[in-house]
């Protein structure tokens, strides 16, 4: 059976006291129905009888994805066919400003997350639903399903003092919620004051991947091409920590990983043989076309994964670098990352010191 989205089903589960409200909406390119149809264009439909539409925000990559690195800003503009503003909420501000919400009564956000607290998205509704609480705005999320399941967690929770764009709020690292879940526990946990409202799936089940779901994947970010690539990334985005390409540039980003002094064929025998659940990895050679090496010959690994369920990605991640560590080449990446100025990008995305997982 199929799940169902909330943006499929907004006249029946818009809230009345919603009715008729001036509404902003944060959505990304894979705001989309089952059938597609991007969220701007269903909320055009009910424009004046639902609700009244008076600004849109898009999140980083931009409203309409087209950003391809990180800390790349985009800048607001007015959209071309509504004509009211595109606010970028990853650019001069992370956080809506007291102007941008002088129309709004209810922020709509609808994003497809990918299950890791790396993954921006969930810390702009987090700085969306701060604003929000300020100025007593409510906050109406639409829930989508976590993309590599509802189970399983893997990863330490966020030490408070290593906060950052990456991780703004005690999580772990593959957080296994739903985007909705996570409004609430953050409502719960870090803003009391704020009214949210979760508009519910339909049929999805804690343990679907989202090919079970009978939903389209549609790219949530430009390095985000397929779910094999969501499923990776809970652990390969520990590689934008070093100075080893995590294999943006190509076809396969955060599947292959390699740089011009690594011996791919000695890598993979000693990755083998530590026997990782659920993975395999091949020696693969690639030139990225940008980002680290770009138009160098790189080697390396692609993984490929043999069982999705036993995988532990945070796990396969953090064995890698241990074994790339011995090699005289390795360094770590230096800030700044994700505007973060001091701390190591490493210790950034590990949430915590270096020293507890690499002694």
């Amino acid at each position: 059976m199929s799940v169902e989205l909330p943006l499929d089903h907004l006249s029946e589960l818009w809230p009345e006291k919603f009715r008729d409200a001036r509404i902003g909406a944060l959505l990304h390119p894979a705001s989309v129905s089952a059938k597609l149809e991007h969220a701007s264009r269903i909320l055009q439909r009910h424009d004046g009888n639902l609700f009244r539409l008076s600004a849109l925000f898009g999140p980083q990559h931009g409203f309409l994805g087209q950003t391809q690195d990180n800390m790349v800003e985009w800048k607001s503009y007015e959209h071309p066919r509504f004509r009211i503003p595109v606010y970028s909420l990853y650019g001069e501000h992370r956080e809506p400003t007291t102007d941008m919400l002088k129309d709004v009564d209810v922020l709509l956000v609808d994003l497809q997350d990918v299950g890791a607290r790396y993954y921006t998205f969930i810390w702009t509704m987090y700085l969306c639903m701060r604003a929000c609480e300020k100025a007593g705005i409510e906050v109406a999320v639409l829930d989508r399903p976590n993309p590599i399941n509802g189970v399983t967690m893997e990863g330490p929770l966020l030490d408070p003092n290593y906060k950052s764009f990456v991780g703004l709020h005690p999580i772990p690292v593959r957080h296994a919620k739903t985007i909705g879940e996570l409004a609430r526990q953050f409502r719960d946990e870090a803003f009391p004051q704020c009214r949210v409202s979760i508009l519910p799936m339909k049929s999805w089940e804690r343990q679907m991947w989202l090919d079970q779901t009978g939903l389209p994947w549609v790219m949530p970010s430009p390095n985000m091409p397929t779910l094999d690539t969501a499923t990776v990334y809970p652990g390969m985005c520990l590689l934008e920590g070093t100075n080893i390409s995590e294999g943006r540039g190509t076809t396969r980003p955060f599947e292959i990983f390699g740089a011009p002094f690594i011996e791919a064929e000695r890598l993979c025998r000693e990755l083998n043989a530590s026997k990782l659940p659920g993975v395999f990895f091949r020696e693969n050679y690639f030139q990225p076309t940008f980002h680290k090496f770009a138009g160098e010959l790189c080697s390396g690994a692609q993984l490929h994964i043999t069982d999705r369920n036993a995988f532990q990605p945070f796990q396969t991640g953090i064995e890698i670098i241990r074994m790339l560590r011995k090699l005289e080449q390795f360094a770590w990446k230096q800030p700044p990352y994700e505007y973060e100025w001091k701390r190591l990008p490493i210790e950034v995305l590990i949430g915590g010191p270096i020293e507890s997982l690499f002694g």
